[in-house]
């Protein structure tokens, strides 16, 4: 199931949908690196050369 979670990256809101454990993951992630989930989410907006959703996918799979 996907849950839908929103930001204000680069000034605008946009919204994202992923599964409930890659949620966890970069939750996890934005917990070990000392930073909120949404300045996690917004680093990894600023690398990106993907769509935002798979980029937060790769980035919950590389930080297991």
């Amino acid at each position: 199931m996907l849950i839908k979670r929103s930001f204000s990256l680069a000034g605008h809101r946009t919204s994202v949908a992923l599964e409930e454990e890659f949620w966890a993951a970069l939750a996890d992630a934005a917990k070990h690196e000392n930073l909120a989930l949404a300045a996690l989410v917004t680093r990894v907006d600023t690398e990106r050369t993907t769509p935002l959703a798979s980029a937060l996918r790769v980035y919950a799979l590389r930080c297991r």
